[in-house]
C-alpha cells in the first residue's frame, strides 16, 4: 500500500511539476524586442545569440553572450557576464565534460570554465546547459540585442485530440495504482480471520469483529499513509539524481497538488475500511474458526454486465473531438473510461469462477490447480486484476497513438541519403563563408559537402516608386555542388545558370527581370534601402537556363548560380553560407566531428540534422511522459503481483506441506501454481483484449478515425501475459521453502 500511496502522491505532484518547469523556461528567456525593431545601447543591455548543439544523443542548449555595458541582464543563474573565452555551465555539463564520454564536447566548448549555473538557471539537475562570453558577436553576424531577461509567452494551446489522450492515459496510468491498493488491503485476510475467530472464543460478538476488523484495516491504511509519505520523500530527494525517459525535476518541484494530496489522504482510508467490510460479508467468523471453505455463493451478474457498455455510452454521448478549436470536457472522458476498466475487476472473478467450475479431467498438477481455484479463486483474481486493468487500458492507448500517429508527424521533403547534416550562418563577409566550407570539406568523416554561399540581388533598372524592384537570389557553388541543385549537363568553373523552378506552372517571370542575361545585375541588395553604392555584375548573355533540383532539405534554388570563377564570393556584401554535410557512417562521431568544425569558426553557426521526418513538440512530450509513467506504474504492478503471489503461497504454506509429506512430488506442486496462473493469464488477457479493443475503437469514433491496427493489441497483451508468468516463475523459489516439513507445525 505504501507504494501504491507513494506513486499516488507522485502523480499529484505532476502539475507542480510542469508549472515549475514552464516557470523557469519563462525566468530564463530574453525579452526580444519588436519586430524589425532594434533595442539602443545601453548599461544593461546585450547581444546574445542561441548555441544549442547536440552531443551524441543528447541536447546541450547553449547562449552566446556580449555585454554592451558595465551592468548587463543577466539570465537566472548567473552572479556576472562571462568574458571573452569563459564560460558558465551547469552541474551536469561540468561532470560530462570531466570524463573521458565528454572529449568531444570540450574540444567544441573551448571556452574557460569560471563558474557552475545555479539552479534557477535550469530546467533540471541534470539539464546540459552553457553560457559563454564572445567579444565579437554584433547584430551583423546573427546576435540579438535585449534588456532584460523573463517573459511568459502565450503557450500553443494543446490539440484537443492530444487533450482526450492525456485524459485516457491519466485514467489508465492511475486506476491499477487504485486496484493495487484495494488488493493490498486484502493481504494477510486469512490470518486476521483467524485472529477474529479467536476474539469470538474469548466473547467477541459478530459486529465487533467487523469494527475490529474495520479498525485494523484503517491502522493498516494510515501505516500505508505514512509509508507512502516515506517513499515519496525518498523519491523527492532522489529526483534529480534519476532520469527516466530523459525526464527528472529539482526535489522543490516535486510538491502535490493541495487539492490532490488531501483527496489521496482522504479516500486511501475510506477504501480501506470499505474493502474489508466487504470482503467480512464473504465470510462467517465463528468462535472455532472461519466458515469459508463452503462453495463460495455466486454473484450476481447483471450489474458487472452493464458498467462495461455504461462506460461506452458515457463517452459516446461526449460527441465528437475533431482537429479545430473545440473545448474538450474531461470529466465525461474519465468518467467513461473508468467505468470500462472497473467493469473488469468486476467481471474477472464471476468469469474465473464461471470457467473453472466446468474444467475437468487433467494430470494431478492440474487437479491441484482447478480445485484450488474452485474452492476460492478471489485472491487469485486479484493478484491479476491490475495487469488486466493496465493492459486493457494500454491497448486503447496503443490503438489511439497508432492512429493519430501521422497527424503529429509530418514528412519534411528532406533526403537524409544525400546529406545528414545542414549548416547554415549569416555572415558579412563572402571570403569568410567560403573559407567555412572548405574547412568542412577537410573535416574527419566527412565524404562530400554541398556548400553555397548566397545573397539576394536586384535589378538595376529604375522602377516606380510604388512597384517593388526585381529581386532574386544569388547562389554560388563549385560544379559539383551546383549538380546537386539544377540539373545541369555541363559545367566548369567561371559559367552561370538562370534557374527556374520546376514547380511553377507556367514559371513566373519574376527571375527573367532581374537576371536578365547579357545586363547588369546589382549585388549590393541594400542599394535600394540605404543609398549605398551599387555593385554591379553582369550576367553573361550564354548563361543556359536550367530547371532547378530540390537540395537534400528539400528546398529549391532558383534565380543565378554562378561557380566562383564567374562571382568573387569574398566581394558578396551580405552573403550567407550553407553546407549541407554529407558523412561516413562508418566513422564513429563524425557528426560530433562536423559540430565540433562548426564550433571553431568565430560566429554563430547553427547545426542541424536532417530528418525525415519531424514529430510534433507536444505529442513527443506528452509520448515521453506517458513512457516515463508507464515505467513507474508497470513497476508497481509487477510489485503488487509478487507480494499477492507470495501472500497466496504462505497461506496455502500448511497445505503444501501436507500434500508433500503425503507424497506429492514439489515438481507437481510448482507446476499447479504454473497452471493456475496459466488459467488466470488466459482469462485475464481474453477479458483485456475484449474491453481495450472496445474502449480503443470508442476513443477512435470519438476523434473520427478509422480502426486500422487491429492487430495493435498483441504486442501489449503478450507483455501482460509475460509480466504474470515470469513473477510466477520469480516466486517459485518461496513455493519450494514453503513446502519444508516445518509447515505441518499449527497452533
Amino acid at each position: 500500500m505504501g507504494l501504491g500511496v507513494g506513486l499516488l502522491l507522485i502523480a499529484a505532484s505532476v502539475p507542480q511539476m510542469m508549472d515549475a518547469r514552464d516557470s523557469r523556461t519563462a525566468a530564463r528567456t530574453a525579452v526580444q524586442p519588436a519586430f524589425g525593431k532594434q533595442l539602443p545601447v545601453s548599461a544593461t543591455s546585450l547581444v546574445t545569440a542561441p548555441a544549442d548543439t547536440d552531443y551524441r544523443t543528447r541536447t546541450v542548449g547553449g547562449e552566446i553572450l556580449r555585454p554592451d555595458g558595465a551592468d548587463p541582464a543577466l539570465p537566472p543563474g548567473l552572479d556576472r557576464a562571462p568574458g571573452a573565452g569563459e564560460m558558465y555551465v551547469s552541474p551536469a555539463l561540468a561532470d560530462l565534460l570531466a570524463s573521458p564520454e565528454g572529449r568531444l564536447l570540450k574540444e567544441r566548448l573551448h571556452h574557460r570554465t569560471v563558474g557552475l549555473i545555479g539552479d534557477a538557471g535550469l530546467l533540471d539537475p541534470g539539464e546540459l546547459r552553457f553560457y559563454a562570453g564572445s567579444s565579437t558577436l554584433t547584430t551583423d553576424t546573427g546576435g540579438v540585442r535585449v534588456d532584460g531577461y523573463g517573459t511568459r509567452g502565450d503557450a500553443d494551446p494543446m490539440a484537443p485530440v492530444l487533450i482526450l489522450v492525456v485524459v485516457l492515459a491519466c485514467v489508465v496510468l492511475l486506476v491499477p495504482v487504485t486496484v493495487f491498493i484495494a488488493t493490498a488491503v486484502r493481504f494477510g485476510g486469512e490470518q486476521r480471520d483467524r485472529r477474529l475467530a479467536a476474539l469470538r472464543l474469548v466473547g467477541a460478538d459478530a459486529r465487533t469483529t467487523r469494527w475490529i476488523a474495520a479498525g485494523e484495516a484503517l491502522f493498516g491504511a494510515v501505516l500505508g499513509l505514512a509509508v507512502g509519505a516515506g517513499v515519496f520523500a525518498v523519491v523527492r530527494r532522489i529526483a534529480g539524481s534519476v532520469r527516466v525517459w530523459d525526464l527528472s525535476a529539482f526535489p522543490a518541484d516535486v510538491v502535490p497538488v493541495p487539492l490532490l494530496g488531501a483527496l489521496i489522504l482522504l479516500a486511501v482510508p475510506v477504501v480501506s475500511v470499505v474493502v474489508t467490510l466487504l470482503a467480512m460479508r464473504a465470510v462467517t467468523v465463528e468462535p472455532l474458526g472461519v466458515v469459508r471453505r463452503s462453495a463460495p455463493r455466486r454473484g450476481r451478474l447483471w450489474w458487472r454486465l452493464l458498467m462495461l457498455p455504461a462506460g461506452l455510452a458515457v463517452l459516446l454521448a461526449t460527441g465528437t473531438v475533431g482537429d479545430g478549436s473545440e473545448v474538450v470536457e474531461p470529466w465525461p472522458v474519465a468518467a467513461g473510461t473508468l467505468l470500462v476498466l472497473f467493469s473488469l475487476t468486476a467481471l474477472l472473478p464471476w468469469l474465473v469462477d464461471a470457467v473453472v467450475r466446468r474444467l475437468g479431467r487433467g494430470p494431478v498438477a492440474w487437479h491441484l490447480a482447478v480445485r484450488r481455484l474452485q474452492l476460492g479463486s478471489a485472491s487469485a483474481t486479484r493478484a491479476v486484476g491490475g495487469i488486466t486493468v493496465a493492459v486493457a487500458g494500454a491497448i486503447a492507448l496503443q490503438m489511439v497513438f497508432a492512429a493519430v500517429h501521422d497527424d503529429f508527424n509530418r514528412a519534411t521533403g528532406e533526403d537524409s541519403e544525400r546529406a545528414q547534416l545542414t549548416v547554415s550562418a549569416e555572415f558579412p563577409s563572402g571570403e569568410l563563408a567560403g573559407e567555412m566550407i572548405a574547412r568542412f570539406r577537410a573535416t574527419e568523416g566527412v565524404r562530400g559537402v554541398i556548400g553555397t554561399v548566397e545573397a539576394y540581388v536586384v535589378s538595376p533598372e529604375p522602377v516606380a516608386e510604388e512597384d517593388i524592384r526585381p529581386t532574386t537570389l544569388l547562389t554560388v557553388g563549385d560544379c559539383p555542388t551546383l549538380r546537386e541543385l539544377a540539373r545541369i549537363r555541363s559545367c566548369a568553373d567561371g559559367d552561370t545558370f538562370v534557374v527556374h523552378s520546376a514547380r511553377d506552372e507556367p514559371p513566373g517571370d519574376w527571375i527573367d527581370r532581374t537576371a536578365r542575361k547579357g545586363k547588369q545585375v546589382n549585388l549590393n541588395s541594400d542599394t535600394p534601402f540605404d543609398g549605398s553604392a551599387p555593385m554591379l555584375w553582369t550576367l553573361p548573355q550564354r548563361s543556359p537556363t536550367v530547371m532547378a533540383r530540390p537540395d537534400p532539405v528539400g528546398e529549391e534554388h532558383t534565380g543565378i548560380l554562378a561557380t566562383p570563377g564567374a562571382v568573387d564570393v569574398s566581394a558578396l556584401p551580405g552573403a550567407w553560407t550553407t553546407a549541407l554535410v554529407r558523412i561516413d557512417e562508418s566513422v564513429p562521431d563524425a557528426k560530433e566531428f562536423v559540430r565540433n568544425t562548426a564550433a571553431r569558426i568565430d560566429a554563430p553557426v547553427r547545426v542541424r540534422t536532417i530528418h525525415k521526418i519531424e514529430r510534433d513538440r507536444q505529442y513527443e512530450s506528452v509520448r515521453t511522459g506517458l513512457l516515463a509513467a508507464a515505467t513507474a506504474t508497470m513497476g508497481l504492478i509487477a510489485a503488487s503481483m509478487a507480494v499477492a503471489q507470495i501472500e497466496q503461497l504462505r497461506d496455502r504454506r500448511r497445505l503444501l506441506a501436507v500434500l508433500v509429506a503425503f507424497g506429492t512430488g514439489r515438481a507437481t506442486l510448482a507446476w499447479s501454481v504454473l497452471l493456475q496462473t496459466a488459467v488466470l493469464v488466459v482469462l485475464g488477457t481474453a477479458m483485456a483484449v475484449g474491453a481495450g479493443v472496445a474502449l480503443g475503437a470508442t476513443m477512435l469514433r470519438m476523434i473520427g478515425k478509422p480502426v486500422t491496427h487491429w492487430g495493435s493489441y498483441l504486442p501489449v497483451a503478450g507483455m501482460g501475459a509475460g509480466l504474470i508468468l515470469v513473477v510466477t516463475l520469480l516466486s517459485l523459489p518461496v513455493l519450494v521453502r514453503l513446502m519444508r516439513p516445518g509447515g505441518l507445525r499449527t497452533e
